[in-house]
């Protein structure tokens, strides 16, 4: 289950292969866990669609011709939405291969798959994200729905993180603001500066998934990807770290 995957191979030249990725929930941000994956897949060469169900409805014209959909669940709440709106891409989209990461995939794995889910991944994911992407786009002579997953279910192994790419969302000024005393409201952006937790606390979901595992994301990513939130409105930065204070040196 726990595995690390060898680096990708350069991209092969097969032409445009889709992906669309969904966010069903996020607390009103901005999602990094659709922006960091959206800049892995383009750097494959890949056509990403991002659609933040907070935000946005299901299009059918954006799902009929994809070739992958991937649903990130990183909360309860998430998870219970992705659930209910399955049915419906599998309609949409009846050819594309399904895939659900994040926190609650691993833990709610037999459940997905019998929602007609191929692929579930959790960790440190992208890699495996972008070597399903390739795999399907090797292959195009079977339906997505019939590719069996060979990557691992959850990856712990570091992986050289990437400026996320948050062009394809929505504008930050339509998510949630920061409200001040005074009742003016900023337009709030959002980061992640690492993943996992060093702690084994049992109500947490990242337990399960880390086992006491802590990855971090670059300072010079962390601050690019702050920059280009500031360039888009952003007069205030959340941080979504489980636990700042897992590495203090890093987080302050």
């Amino acid at each position: 289950m726990l595995s690390q995957l060898a680096p990708l191979p350069a991209p092969a030249a097969t032409g445009s292969f889709k992906v669309v990725l969904i966010n069903p929930y996020e607390l009103g941000r901005q999602p990094f866990a659709l922006a960091e994956p959206a800049a892995w897949l383009k750097r494959e060469g890949f056509t990403v669609t991002c659609l933040d169900l907070s935000l946005q409805k299901l299009d059918p014209e954006i799902l009929e011709d994809a070739g992958l959909v991937a649903l990130y669940v990183g909360m309860h709440t998430a998870t219970r939405i992705a659930v209910q709106a399955l049915p419906r891409i599998r309609l949409l989209a009846p050819k594309a291969h399904l895939c659900v990461y994040g926190l609650y995939a691993p833990m709610n794995e037999a459940l997905l798959r019998g929602l007609g889910v191929g692929t579930v991944l959790g960790g440190e994911l992208e890699p495996a994200l972008a070597s399903v992407c390739q795999r399907l786009r090797a292959d195009r002579t079977a339906t997505g729905t019939q590719m069996r997953q060979s990557e691992p279910v959850i990856s712990l192994g570091r992986i050289a993180f990437e400026v996320p790419d948050r062009s394809g969302l929505p504008k930050l000024s339509r998510y949630a603001h920061l409200v001040l005393p005074d009742g003016s409201t900023r337009v709030a952006g959002f980061a992640e500066g690492s993943r996992g937790c060093k702690h084994l606390c049992r109500h947490c979901p990242v337990v399960p998934v880390y086992q006491g595992k802590f990855r971090i994301v670059p300072v010079s990513v962390v601050m690019e990807d702050i920059g280009q939130q500031v360039e888009e409105g952003a007069t205030h930065i959340s941080f979504g770290d489980p636990d700042f204070f897992n590495g203090p040196t890093h987080g302050l």
